[in-house]
């Protein structure tokens, strides 16, 4: 018999491949009644750290749109009936962040994000954030591909 999954951490960062991962998300906790399926987006202090010197409103503005992408996922995943579920907008480095604080904060037993993000540049340079969150998980991770 499959385990049940019971706390699903699905990581968003505004890409379509986030939003394909955000959709299966949805999915699964549909087939796992009564699991807790939290949204996250971890807004990347590497990104901005020069910019924060010279504009605070870059971060303000960064900070508004990581909360309105997890908020609207949150509108679409109560509207699906998905009635456990949280929001949350971190900073830091999402490959830290996501599997080595917060998973272990909710307990997360799945963990869904897409294949690739947004920044090209880091992914060339250092990797991609799915393929951390593979090599450092303490749980499952589903890693969701765009059907292109």
């Amino acid at each position: 018999m499959i385990n049940q999954y019971k706390s699903i951490l699905v990581a968003v960062d505004g890409s379509k491949e986030a939003e394909y991962a955000f959709r299966k998300s949805i999915d699964i906790v549909k087939r796992n009644k009564g699991s807790l399926l939290t949204i996250v987006n971890i807004i990347d202090t590497y990104s901005y750290s020069a910019i924060e010197v010279y504009d605070a409103s870059v971060v303000t503005q960064v900070r508004q749109r990581s909360e309105e992408l997890v908020n609207g996922y949150k509108i679409q995943a109560e509207a699906e009936g998905i009635d456990n579920v949280k929001a949350a907008v971190e900073h830091g480095s999402p490959k830290n962040m996501i599997t080595k604080e917060i998973a272990s904060l909710v307990e997360a037993d799945l963990i869904i994000c897409g294949a690739t993000g947004l920044n090209a540049v880091e992914r060339f340079l250092m990797g991609s954030v799915s393929e951390a969150i593979i090599r450092s998980a303490k749980c499952d991770v589903l890693v969701v591909r765009t059907p292109e």
